[in-house]
């Protein structure tokens, strides 16, 4: 998909996510039917993503680590989408460098780094090697809370 001007002033409005499709459309002096029908074709097309994302050190139990993969082979691409499949992994990235794969997968204290690799990465065929990197502290990071466990409300006391 081609990203015009006017797709990118759409998704430069979207940022926070709540921003509604009138508010888009007056700004850009568009009808919010074209707003509307244009973000959802970058949806459609795996353009764009709008999603709650959170601080990892905010969540209780929860652990990010990122794995440097080599394998074996050049079809880097299919590994990298093996691995976008495991339990656990948040991204995968193909890049240069002395690594082949980045994967960043977030853990918790019932599904650790001996899981993940001997449950998930276990199962994938042609891996040469794996370094893996335990973030302790991260600047500017957000996650999705795909996976996680859904906490119930709590009641407002007022």
């Amino acid at each position: 998909m081609h990203l015009d001007a006017t797709n990118l002033a759409i998704i430069n409005h979207l940022k926070d996510g709540r921003t509604s499709f009138k508010t888009i459309a007056g700004e850009l002096s568009l009808a919010e039917g074209t707003v509307r029908s244009r973000v959802k074709r970058l949806i459609d097309e795996g353009v764009l993503s709008i999603s709650g994302l959170v601080n990892p050190e905010a969540l209780p139990d929860r652990q990010i680590v990122m794995v440097g993969v080599r394998v074996k082979g050049m079809d880097l691409v299919k590994k990298g989408e093996e691995f976008s499949r495991l339990r656990g992994v948040i991204s995968v990235c193909v890049v240069t460098g002395q690594f082949d794969l980045i994967v960043t997968a977030m853990l918790s204290k019932d599904f650790g780094l001996l899981e993940f690799f001997t449950q998930e990465v276990a199962t994938i065929d042609n891996v040469r090697s794996v370094e893996t990197f335990v973030v302790y502290k991260s600047f500017n990071l957000k996650v999705p809370l795909t996976g996680q466990p859904v906490l119930e409300p709590v009641e407002d006391s007022k």
